[in-house]
């Protein structure tokens, strides 16, 4: 099974509604964060990405400029598709493309995923905070610390 990895703009009719479902699934039934918290209003800028094993989706992200440099977010994986892998591809290959800009890549990590987001190079900074009712870190990635 070769991920394959696509990268699309949120008014792309197929593609954002895919995202949309895996990320409901994700966030706001699994994990409980209200829906008006899920879709922002950066949903419009930002560059959106899906997974895809053969012709189902997998798991989805975005990533967005912010004056600090680039953010990476909601990293959604559908449960039956955990621990296969995907996610680390994901976050690897969103990198590739973003690590040539040479600005600051960081993301707000829940507490339970840390050590996932650590051994892909990017490492805690400052003390936990809340977002959406979950505990977060903010976490920058570290070129030299990535595997």
């Amino acid at each position: 099974m070769i991920p394959n990895l696509v990268s699309f703009e949120y008014n792309h009719p197929g593609y954002s509604k895919i995202a949309r479902e895996i990320r409901y699934a994700v966030f706001v039934d699994e994990q409980k964060v209200p829906e008006e918290l899920e879709y922002d209003a950066h949903e419009s800028t930002a560059r959106l990405y899906l997974l895809f094993i053969k012709d189902t989706a997998v798991a989805t992200c975005r990533r967005r400029y912010t004056e600090k440099g680039i953010k990476l977010e909601r990293f959604a994986v559908l449960p039956q598709f955990r621990g296969k892998g995907f996610g680390d591809f994901l976050v690897r290959e969103v990198l590739k493309e973003v690590l040539p800009e040479g600005k600051m890549i960081y993301l707000h990590a829940q507490e339970q995923v840390t050590e996932f987001y650590s051994k892909l190079g990017f490492k805690v900074f400052g003390d936990q905070f809340e977002e959406a009712g979950i505990r977060h870190f903010l976490m920058k990635y570290e070129a030299n610390k990535s595997q």
